[in-house]
């Protein structure tokens, strides 16, 4: 059992956990991901590691409650445990010196952008980021990013915090401003890091983006979390989760994630949740 050390609210419907790991700690790096079941009767979700402590034992995962396991999760307080927790799983991000990094994250996306943007700091990196969400509510971990950041922005749909508008327009901004951007790191809703992607492209910037799709086992034996990436097969558990943005089917990808909706719907009526 793993127990849970610590909790926040972040937002009405994004939460934030600290769970007791050790040996998950011990292993993880900026980019993976872990899967957990809450109880013998739960199904298995990925969540992306938000930050880890390797001399506390512990992994800090952020999650926005969607369906029917995550506002079961969202229920749970300090003291509670969960069933399983299984990872670090997935390839770590690719954490070198490049030179100007422009970190993008979008939503909840913001959550595994964390790790990623202290350590390309750590690395040596010029680090612009780029924080975006619909409203100044929805923010999330904006101290800790900014405090890793050479310059730090930040967007909303209707204009309560920041930059009125989408974080494609900054990236915009500052590629037309800036004599060289070596690589840009998106996280986020789907359309945003295919929005990203395509900006980028123009100017032959090296894009990585972070993809979530529907996933069961994350070891690779399922499939279920399958992505089409420059033409070819990949599974998002195993060679990834980061790939190359310009590379992506993003409408497939859409696609994909749709597929459970009526589902999903259909779990969270029969066990009393609304999301």
């Amino acid at each position: 059992m793993y127990e849970i050390l610590e909790k926040k609210i972040l937002s009405d419907t994004v939460k934030m956990m600290k769970i007791k790991a050790p040996l998950v700690a011990a292993k993880a790096q900026p980019g993976q991901f872990i899967i957990l079941r809450i109880d013998e009767k739960g199904e298995r979700i990925p969540l992306t590691i938000a930050d880890f402590d390797r001399d506390h034992g512990t992994i800090t995962i952020i999650f926005l409650e969607v369906g029917k396991t995550t506002q079961q999760l969202g229920t749970l307080n300090v003291g509670d445990s969960i069933l399983n927790f299984v990872g670090p799983l997935g390839a770590p991000s690719d954490i070198r010196k490049y030179g100007t990094v422009v970190c993008v994250g979008g939503g909840v996306g913001i959550a595994p952008l964390y790790p990623i943007v202290k350590a390309l700091k750590q690395a040596g990196n010029y680090v612009i980021s780029i924080l975006g969400a619909k409203t100044k509510k929805l923010l999330i971990l904006e101290e800790e990013i900014a405090q890793f950041s050479d310059e730090f922005y930040v967007t909303t749909d209707d204009g309560s915090k920041g930059h009125k508008g989408f974080v494609s327009d900054v990236v915009q901004e500052i590629i037309e401003k800036k004599e060289n951007v070596n690589m840009v790191m998106a996280i986020g809703p789907i359309i945003m890091m295919k929005v990203v992607s395509e900006l980028t492209k123009k100017y032959n910037i090296k894009t990585l983006v972070s993809l979530n799709p529907i996933m069961v086992d994350g070891t690779g034996m399922c499939g279920g979390c399958r992505v089409s990436v420059d033409g070819k097969v990949k599974f998002a558990c195993v060679d990834g989760p980061e790939f190359d943005g310009h590379k992506v089917d993003y409408e497939n990808l859409m696609l994909r994630n749709r597929r459970f909706i009526h589902e999903e719907g259909e779990a969270c009526r029969l066990a009393g949740v609304v999301v």
